[in-house]
């Protein structure tokens, strides 16, 4: 008798056989992808603290102190302690850096941001006893302190603010330029190097200098010198004042300047007019001598006057000075290049 087999069946005879098999294995692979992924959060986990305490110990951002506009002296501020406005007051910083509020006398608030003056005034407040729990509020009318003074030949000398990094010629600018009399060259004093004043030159293009425009920082004074000037009035081509900033200037060089002397100028009567220690005075120069070459010609100092008479204007022998001082305050100012 022949013994019995079991026969193995192909997989086709049952079709939800493949099937199971492979959901199976889709299963087991998805738990074995979540165990991993549970596995990495958890290790992170140590890490992501580590990270946030090392944050937590990181110092803060410092702001630099030059950062924040401190008050100084001549700087106007309103005071203000809330729900008390018989204390609102106005007042100036003087000199030595404090101020008059009232009840607390004199504080010492130069040097000091906003911030820091209110909790000085707040703190004096509480300790005199005055105010329970004071809430100080202080306001900058005028910042005289956070600006550059601007003195001298500027059309517009003032008091100008510094908003950020400013240099001379955005200083000179906001002045109105150089007058016709501005000399060539502007000293700036720097607030915490008083004593150490620097000169720079200056010219009526002021690109022509661009090594000229250093920065200026609130506090600074700028003073744009007055040129030296001779005036030539009277009896010549074109009376005018003449700058002198090219070194110095001589009889001869004035009158060719003025474009010369008249057909009736009185050439011995010619005079220079100068202001001493003693007042003005007249000294009488041999201008014919000098054009002929017969006379040595004279250096002109500044602010000096050469008035040339006209022959016909003998009535005037009298009142030179007068004359000639009208003269030059009408005439205009020529720069000699």
């Amino acid at each position: 008798m022949k013994a019995f087999a079991p026969r193995r069946l192909p997989l086709t005879v049952f079709p939800d056989a493949k099937l199971h098999a492979m959901r199976a294995w889709t299963r087991a692979r998805t738990g074995r992808i979540w165990a991993l992924a549970v596995l990495v959060f958890c290790c992170s986990i140590p890490l992501v603290a580590q990270d946030a305490v090392a944050r937590s110990l990181e110092p803060a951002p410092q702001t630099s102190p030059s950062s924040s506009p401190r008050l100084g002296p001549g700087d106007l501020i309103e005071v203000s302690v809330y729900n008390v406005p018989d204390l609102t007051t106005k007042t100036r910083i003087n000199n030595s850096g404090d101020a008059y509020l009232p009840l607390i006398n004199y504080v010492h608030l130069g040097g000091l941001t906003v911030e820091e003056a209110q909790n000085r005034i707040q703190a004096s407040l509480s300790a005199g006893h005055f105010v329970v729990d004071p809430h100080v509020s202080l306001l900058v009318d005028q910042s005289t302190s956070q600006g550059a003074s601007v003195m001298g030949e500027v059309a517009r000398p003032g008091i100008y603010p510094i908003p950020g990094r400013q240099r001379l010629f955005d200083l000179l600018s906001a002045a109105g330029g150089l007058t016709e009399k501005a000399g060539r060259s502007a000293t700036i004093t720097h607030r915490d190097s008083s004593e150490n004043p620097v000169t720079v030159p200056l010219s009526r293009n002021l690109s022509d200098h661009p090594e000229s425009d250093v920065p200026v920082s609130p506090g600074d004074t700028v003073i744009v010198r007055k040129a030296d000037i001779v005036y030539v009035v009277g009896d010549v081509g074109r009376p005018s004042g003449f700058l002198m900033d090219n070194g110095q200037l001589t009889v001869l060089q004035a009158i060719a300047l003025a474009g010369g002397t008249g057909h009736t100028a009185q050439l011995n009567g010619a005079r220079i007019i100068r202001k001493g220690p003693d007042g003005m005075t007249e000294t009488p120069l041999h201008l014919k001598k000098i054009l002929e070459a017969k006379a040595p010609d004279l250096t002109m100092q500044a602010d000096d006057i050469l008035f040339v008479p006209t022959s016909a204007t003998k009535a005037l022998a009298g009142r030179t000075l007068e004359a000639a001082m009208q003269a030059a305050t009408a005439v205009s100012i020529v720069a000699v290049q």
